[in-house]
C-alpha cells in the first residue's frame, strides 16, 4: 500500500511541474529574437567586473566586452578583490591588446564586516564609476569568467529601454562539455528554473524574482532606490537578492542565452560539489526545517520513481514507470539547449541524487561554521541571512 501511495504521489508532482510550473521545463524563455532597437539616444553604460583570482579567464573576459558594438558610451571597470594571481595585470594586458581607454583596473579597498567579499567589489567598481565625469545610466554587473558575444550589450540594453526594465539578466551558458559538466550542468539549469520559473519572473503580477549573476544590466537610478548592493550586503545567493529588491521598482526580465557564456571548467565532482554546496544551505534560508522538507521531497520526486520501477510491481511499478517517463521527458528541452544526448534524461534520479548529498553537506559545512567557502573565504550563517 505504501508503495502505491508513493507512486500516487510522485506522479502527482510531475503532473504539477509539468502543467502548472511556469513550463520552467521548456528551457525558454530565451534571447534569441529579434534584436529590439532602444528608445531615442543609446545611453551610457559601464560594466563592473569583480575579479578574485580569476587569471585563467579574466583576459577573455575583458577582451569580449572591449569588443562590444554598442552604439552608446561604454566603459569596463574591472575590480581586483585581493588577488594572488596576477588577476590585475592579465586584465591590464587584455586592454592594452585592445588598444583601450575604455578599461580601469582598481583595487577593492578591504572587506568590511557583513560584506561578501563579491558584493564589497562590486560596491567598489560602482562608486568608482558613479563618481566618474561620465555618469552610467545602465550598470553591467558580469563575472571575471563570462565571455559576450560581440552584440550582447547592445540588445540587453535594447530590451531594457524597450520595456522599461530595472534589471535584464541572461543565464551564462555554462560549459557541457567533459563527462561531468553533462552529468551536472544541464540539471544545474533545471532545478534552477524550476524554483525560479523565468516566465513568473518575467510578470509583474508574479512575485516569483531571480537573475543569474553572470550577467545583469541594471538601471543605475533603480538600484539606489533599491538602497544599492548594500542593501544585500551579506548575501550569498546575491544576484536572485538584488533581483527582489529591483523587481519593487520596475519589471525585470531573465532569459536563457547562447551569447554569454561562462569559461569555467569543471574537470571533477570536487568542482561540482564546491559550487553547489557554498549556496545550496543558503537557499534554505539555513533552515533544518526547509532542508527536512526538501530532503523528503527530492526522495518522492526523483528516488521513489525508479526505485518503485525496478524493485516493485503491479500497480506500483507502473506508477513508478510512469513518473520516471514524465522526469524524463521534463528534462529534454535543457538537455537539447546543453547537446546532451536524450539518454540523460533517464539519469535525473541519480543526478538529483547527487545534488542531495551536495545539500546535506553544505547544511553539515554551515553547522561547521565553514557555510560559503569560496575562494579561500568563509562566510558565516549570520552574515549570509541577510
Amino acid at each position: 500500500m505504501m508503495a502505491v501511495v508513493l507512486g500516487v504521489l510522485a506522479c502527482l508532482v510531475w503532473a504539477y511541474l509539468l502543467l502548472l510550473r511556469g513550463g520552467f521545463w521548456r528551457a525558454a524563455p530565451r534571447d534569441d529574437g529579434q534584436a529590439i532597437a532602444a528608445n531615442g539616444d543609446w545611453p551610457r553604460v559601464a560594466a563592473i567586473v569583480p575579479a578574485r583570482d580569476e587569471a585563467a579567464h579574466v583576459g577573455e573576459s575583458v577582451a569580449s566586452l572591449l569588443e562590444q558594438r554598442y552604439n552608446g558610451e561604454f566603459s569596463v571597470i574591472v575590480v581586483d578583490d585581493g588577488s594572488s594571481d596576477g588577476t590585475a595585470e592579465y586584465a591590464r594586458a587584455a586592454g592594452i591588446r585592445n588598444a583601450a581607454r575604455r578599461l580601469t583596473v582598481i583595487a577593492a579597498t578591504p572587506t568590511p564586516q557583513g560584506w561578501t567579499g563579491k558584493l564589497w567589489a562590486l560596491h567598489c567598481g560602482i562608486d568608482h564609476a558613479q563618481s566618474s565625469a561620465m555618469v552610467p545610466e545602465y550598470l553591467l554587473l558580469t563575472d571575471a569568467d563570462i565571455v559576450h558575444d560581440i552584440d550582447s550589450l547592445n540588445r540587453l540594453v535594447g530590451r531594457a529601454r524597450s520595456h522599461g526594465l530595472s534589471l535584464t539578466s541572461l543565464m551564462a551558458k555554462l560549459r557541457c562539455e567533459s563527462g561531468v559538466e553533462r552529468f551536472f550542468v544541464p540539471a544545474f539549469i533545471f532545478f534552477f528554473q524550476m524554483l525560479y520559473p523565468f516566465s513568473w519572473v518575467n510578470r509583474l503580477d508574479r512575485r516569483t524574482a531571480a537573475a543569474a549573476g553572470g550577467c545583469m544590466l541594471v538601471h543605475r537610478i533603480a538600484l539606489l532606490r533599491a538602497g544599492g548592493v548594500a542593501a544585500v550586503r551579506g548575501a550569498l545567493i546575491d544576484d536572485c537578492a538584488l533581483a527582489r529588491l529591483l523587481k519593487e521598482q520596475a519589471p525585470i526580465s531573465l532569459a536563457l542565452t547562447e551569447r554569454v557564456r561562462s569559461e569555467r571548467r569543471y574537470h571533477s565532482v570536487t568542482d561540482i560539489r564546491r559550487m553547489i554546496g557554498r549556496s545550496a544551505y543558503a537557499q534554505l534560508r539555513f533552515s533544518p526545517l526547509l532542508l527536512l522538507l526538501t530532503t523528503t521531497g527530492m526522495l518522492v520526486t526523483y528516488i521513489a520513481p525508479p526505485a518503485l520501477a525496478i524493485f516493485s510491481h503491479g500497480i506500483s511499478r507502473v506508477l513508478g514507470a510512469a513518473a520516471w517517463i514524465l522526469m524524463a521527458f521534463a528534462f529534454q528541452p535543457t538537455l537539447r539547449f546543453h547537446r546532451v544526448a536524450p539518454l540523460w534524461g533517464l539519469a535525473l534520479p541519480a543526478i538529483a541524487f547527487a545534488y542531495l548529498l551536495f545539500t546535506l553537506e553544505s547544511a553539515y559545512q554551515s553547522v561547521r561554521r565553514r557555510a560559503g567557502l569560496w575562494k579561500g573565504r568563509v562566510y558565516a550563517p549570520q552574515n549570509l541571512r541577510r
